[in-house]
């Protein structure tokens, strides 16, 4: 009999984490490996936001904070939502936590019953299905495709829900394969919402600015539904501040004391020198984030004409985030130098890294089997010789009709 709780037993490792540990061990035997697999910026974060670090740690800002976050912080996100969403937060409907992460895991524990359904769009982000499992529930997947841009349509959410539906969760811009809602999509799923005052709303809005449509649209700005949203955003992507882990959730005023209830009783308040931090970012200027949505700008033309090139893929052009997602199920069955069969995503993300050395991560683990996510998070040569590789290692599989007959 395992030790372990059947809780840990069920839950899987993340994919991005461990692609992301094999490309080291593999880097570490001296082997020249490119990661695309994990979602990180190769920015820094920007120096003023550094420099209040520094002037924290000075001041002696090393205390316990409330759990919910320093109030000054909390007031400057409060500030930011209304500056640049249009939304209106009171500071104290703001839980301030140790990166987006657990903002989500806050906010799923405290709503999700066992037995209730999360409705889930696929492809989704790794841990929205595992997070689920955590509070026993039942995650209800609507499967999207490349061809409709990997959206859902009204007609799609409205037949995933049933009496036992509590929570719809969603990405926009989307990790992992960029896709960005409109206004007017989302509108017309603000819809079906108004017939179903029971489900709430998750919106991880991580990378809000990483976004190549213009403006960012919330859901929480269709007032109809607004107070059953819950906004998760973050500092991470924006600001390339992922090791600094700060992430927050804005909600109703319920549901927010529900979450520092939790929070009091897992990590309390998060570092107290990384809050100081952000708040100057949320107070500061944008400046350095728009020279980062240029890039990423730059990038995704940049690795979409080099990977449509690429016989067997099917790719379409994300709108925002900084991944792509294309669909490689035409290399699935067939044979690699060594003899070995590329049975799926898993084989096929493997077999680039020990071949091709570009560490990717299979579709699989985002609820999407035909697909592989590469993240653009590199420097221009990097990212040129990365799908250089890649093209490479696929031509060298064959079908395995033509194998057998060698």
């Amino acid at each position: 009999m395992s030790i372990l709780s059947d809780r840990i037993n069920n839950l899987a490792e993340s994919a991005t984490i461990k692609m992301a540990k094999l490309g080291r061990e593999l880097a570490a035997k001296g082997v020249d490996v490119i990661s695309l697999s994990l979602g990180e910026t190769d920015f820094f974060t920007p120096d003023f936001v550094k420099d209040a670090a520094k002037k924290a740690i000075d001041a002696n800002y090393s205390y316990y904070t409330p759990v919910a976050g320093i109030p000054d912080l909390r007031k400057a996100i409060a500030a930011k939502l209304k500056r640049e969403n249009n939304l209106d937060y009171n500071f104290d409907q703001i839980v301030v936590s140790t990166g987006a992460k657990q903002s989500l895991a806050n906010a799923i524990l405290c709503l999700v019953n066992p037995g209730d359904e999360v409705i889930i769009p696929t492809p989704y982000w790794v841990s929205y299905s595992e997070l689920v499992k955590l509070a026993e529930g039942e995650s209800v997947f609507i499967n999207t495709s490349i061809d409709s841009d990997f959206k859902i349509t009204p007609a799609d959410l409205e037949a995933a829900i049933t009496p036992k539906s509590k929570l719809f969760m969603f990405s926009s811009p989307n990790n992992p394969t960029g896709t960005v809602y409109t206004r007017e999509e989302l509108a017309a799923l603000v819809k079906v919402f108004e017939k179903h005052p029971d489900i709430y709303i998750i919106s991880d809005e991580i990378y809000e600015h990483i976004n190549f449509i213009g403006q960012h649209t919330s859901i929480a700005e269709f007032e109809s539904v607004k107070d059953r949203v819950i906004i998760i955003n973050g500092l991470s992507k924006a600001y390339a501040m992922t090791g600094w882990r700060l992430g927050f959730s804005a909600t109703n005023k319920t549901l927010a004391d529900a979450i520092d209830k939790l929070q009091s009783q897992v990590t309390s308040g998060t570092c107290s020198i990384t809050q100081h931090a952000g708040t100057a970012a949320y107070q500061g200027s944008l400046d350095s984030v728009k020279e980062m949505q240029v890039t990423f700008l730059r990038r995704r033309d940049l690795v979409y004409n080099l990977l449509k090139n690429i016989d067997g893929l099917k790719v379409n052009l994300p709108a925002g985030a900084f991944y792509f997602f294309p669909d490689v199920s035409s290399f699935f069955g067939k044979t690699a130098p060594d003899g070995s069969t590329i049975a799926n995503g898993d084989d096929l993300a493997l077999y680039l890294l020990n071949t091709g050395h570009v560490a990717t991560v299979s579709g699989d683990s985002f609820g999407d089997p035909n697909g592989l996510r590469l993240s653009y998070a590199a420097a221009d040569e990097k990212l040129i010789e990365a799908i250089s590789r890649i093209k490479y290692a696929l031509e060298q599989l064959k079908d395995a009709k033509a194998v057998s007959a060698v």
